[in-house]
């Protein structure tokens, strides 16, 4: 018998965290190939998470094709307006609206396509001048003029929290996010990566981004 791979060992030990709580493991692939994303894909992990655009079209489409036609994409990087025409359709879900100029664009290109385009709201909700994301003060006005527009569906809140070890901030933060989410009646909640996702459970995500502790030895 072959020895369980990476992926698989790494995985193994995420599920046992995880401990059968209701929540999607997103494999961020940004900065991993078409054979991570063929391994990844045998260890039962359907959705993938892009940054780049253009990149992760031609890599996508480098896939078998079972492979490309039965996994869910998921657009997790910050969106230019002259690159949406390009993510719109091609990826399941965007989780990184965080301006009504962008969610006009999304919609415009959505109708074309004759798609509705599901979508999260990225929240800024650490005040961080390094992240993107909408600040909770503009929220309820953002989400208000999004949910005017037709071919959109807004599936939750997404946000990216701070890197750091405080784990009361991290879980305050979450916290305010799973309040948010109840608040406006989404269903889904993406927070939490590789630093963080334990917390992140436990606060409620629905839904968690994975890297680096999935990919990489550890």
């Amino acid at each position: 018998m072959c020895a369980p791979s990476t992926i698989q060992t790494n995985l193994n030990r995420i599920l046992k965290i995880i401990d059968n709580r209701k929540v999607k493991i997103v494999a961020v692939t940004k900065y991993y190939g078409v054979e991570e994303m063929t391994e990844a894909y045998s260890t039962g992990l359907r959705d993938f998470g892009e940054s780049r655009a253009l990149e992760a079209i031609e890599k996508i489409n480098k896939l078998d094709d079972e492979i490309r036609q039965k996994s869910t994409y998921h657009f997790i990087g910050h969106l230019q307006t002259n690159k949406v025409k390009h993510v719109v359709g091609f990826f399941d879900y965007i989780h990184s609206v965080d301006s009504l100029r962008v969610a006009q664009e999304i919609a415009k290109c959505a109708a074309e396509k004759n798609i509705v385009q599901k979508i999260f709201i990225q929240v800024n909700n650490a005040n961080e001048e390094s992240k993107f994301g909408i600040v909770l003060s503009q929220l309820d006005n953002l989400i208000k003029e999004v949910s005017k527009l037709n071919s959109l569906k807004i599936e939750g809140l997404m946000n990216i929290a701070p890197n750091i070890d405080d784990e009361k901030e991290l879980r305050r933060l979450f916290s305010q996010m799973r309040e948010l989410n109840g608040k406006y009646g989404f269903s889904e909640l993406s927070m939490g990566m590789s630093h963080d996702f334990k917390i992140a459970l436990d606060e409620g995500a629905t839904i968690i981004r994975l890297g680096r502790i999935l990919f990489e030895n550890s």
